[in-house]
């Protein structure tokens, strides 16, 4: 044992040698030779401090970059960060400003609904005024409304038509059922001063658009068509005659506007329909002679 223990150490110091014999039998030979040594008695020792020693720099260099990071990222994004901040915060002012008007919107609508089931009742019988007096009564809750619409823009000048939209169906169709309660008693068209003094629009800041208006009048002239037949078979024989003479009027007035390819002027083409179903059951009175009228 003793003699394999000193042979083992001699090829080993041999190895180690700079002047190595290069007929001498590697170590890792004698040692697979050597089966009573086992590799922990070996003097193979690592040197931890060196590797402390190489790590250190890379270690510093890691802390170095982080440090610089972090205070660039403090630093560069500051204007961005602000921007985007106030864009927040325009965004939720925005948003709940768009949530009070439309929740004045749904009001008006439901208003409206209310005004058009009662006027339902005019196609069913002879016009009385205790027919009329049911939707007539929602108009002071719609001028109210709007009122309450309109103080609700005060607080943000200058933004009427940016949520303009939010309103805008509700109030054509205000205007529609206004102009027909107004035709049934008088006779005549709304004009569009009276319908903003019924609605409280008659102010510099917050007014009826024009565009409003002439939708809410063509929305309203759909209902004519079906007034007139209804008319008809209760035995009113002069209605056809006074509703296609107003009919023409509305229309001739409307040919002197220069409307563009957009939904007004759709509005529009569909009130010849409206205009020509109103001539079709008034020649067929005047054929089977049941005007009362002679004209």
């Amino acid at each position: 044992m003793g003699s394999a223990l000193r042979n083992a150490y001699f090829i080993f110091s041999h190895s180690l040698s700079p002047t190595r014999n290069p007929n001498t039998i590697p170590l890792i030979l004698c040692l697979h030779s050597l089966p009573s040594i086992t590799v922990s008695r070996l003097p193979l020792q690592t040197k931890p401090e060196a590797h402390r020693s190489r790590s250190a720099p890379a270690s510093s260099f890691c802390s170095f970059s982080s440090s610089m990071a972090g205070s660039g990222a403090e630093a560069a994004p500051s204007s961005v960060e602000k921007q985007f901040e106030d864009f927040r915060v325009q965004l939720q002012d925005s948003g709940s400003l768009r949530e009070r008007i439309r929740s004045v919107a749904m009001e008006i609508e439901s208003s409206t609904r209310l005004m058009q089931a009662s006027l339902l009742l005019v196609h069913q019988s002879r016009l009385t005024p205790e027919v009329l007096e049911k939707p007539k009564a929602q108009v002071g809750l719609l001028k109210s409304l709007y009122k309450r619409l309109a103080e609700i823009l005060r607080e943000s000048p200058g933004l009427y038509y940016r949520y303009h939209g939010d309103w805008r169906s509700e109030t054509q169709t205000a205007v529609s059922q206004l102009a027909f309660i107004n035709w049934l008693e008088t006779g005549e068209l709304l004009l569009h001063t009276e319908a903003e003094e019924k609605l409280g629009l008659n102010e510099s800041d917050f007014s009826l658009d024009v565009e409003d208006y002439l939708i809410g009048i063509c929305f309203m002239s759909n209902e004519l068509p079906r007034y007139v037949v209804n008319q008809v078979t209760v035995g009113d024989y002069d209605c056809p005659r006074k509703v296609l003479k107003f009919f023409t009027d509305l229309h001739a007035a409307f040919r002197m506007l220069n409307l563009r390819n957009d939904f007004l002027r759709k509005k529009f083409d569909g009130m010849k329909y409206d205009l020509r179903r109103v001539e079709e059951v008034y020649y067929d009175v005047k054929i089977r002679g049941l005007s009362a009228t002679g004209d």
